[in-house]
């Protein structure tokens, strides 16, 4: 689907690229180049003087915070490096960028992230990360939900399995976005 508009007042939303998720291989766009698109959209937001929010997840290094419940795949009792958690060097580091922690799938829950967009004014945000089926899906429900246009961009997000990666990006997506591609989205944002 293309994209109709960004409006005046975007966010570009990160999610997760961190030291323990980007070091993992992503399926069926790779890592690196949901790396390269991501800092160059950022680029394009901050010399646009749009926010540009930088989402990572956190968990104790022993794993004893983790998100409780019963699941076919809980992640209780797994052990978490020092450093996973650290936004990438590439992305990090400027200033003006907002920076949320998550405990949970979704930048929204528990996070102050509704708040840093709406003292700004935001009214859109653009997605990009990892993982497209996980912390990108949770937080474009949430943002739909709280009444934000949610841009994805198809080739700045990916996923640890092509499947998952596609039912979101075919399936789910349509009905909570608009998405595009990186190139898309920066000819539709708002001159400099």
């Amino acid at each position: 689907m293309a994209i109709t508009t960004i409006d005046p007042k975007t966010a570009l939303v990160v999610i997760d690229l961190q030291n323990g998720i980007t070091a993992m291989p992503g399926d069926p766009v790779p890592t690196a180049e949901v790396i390269k698109n991501s800092i160059g959209l950022a680029e394009e937001f901050r010399a646009r003087d749009l926010p540009v929010v930088l989402v990572n997840v956190t968990f104790a290094t022993d794993g004893s915070d983790v998100m409780p419940g019963r699941t076919d795949q809980s992640m209780s009792g797994h052990a978490f490096p020092e450093g996973w958690d650290q936004v990438i060097a590439d992305l990090d580091g400027h200033d003006g960028d907002v920076r949320v922690t998550k405990r949970n799938w979704s930048a929204f829950y528990g996070t102050n992230l509704d708040l840093h967009l709406r003292r700004r004014g935001v009214t859109q945000i653009v997605l990009t990360g990892i993982a497209t089926s996980i912390g990108v899906e949770s937080t474009a429900r949430f943002a739909h939900e709280h009444g934000y246009h949610v841009t994805i961009a198809t080739d700045a997000v990916t996923d640890s399995s092509a499947d998952a990666h596609q039912n979101s990006v075919e399936r789910i997506f349509p009905r909570l976005a608009e998405t595009g591609t990186t190139a898309e989205i920066v000819a539709a944002l708002p001159t400099a």
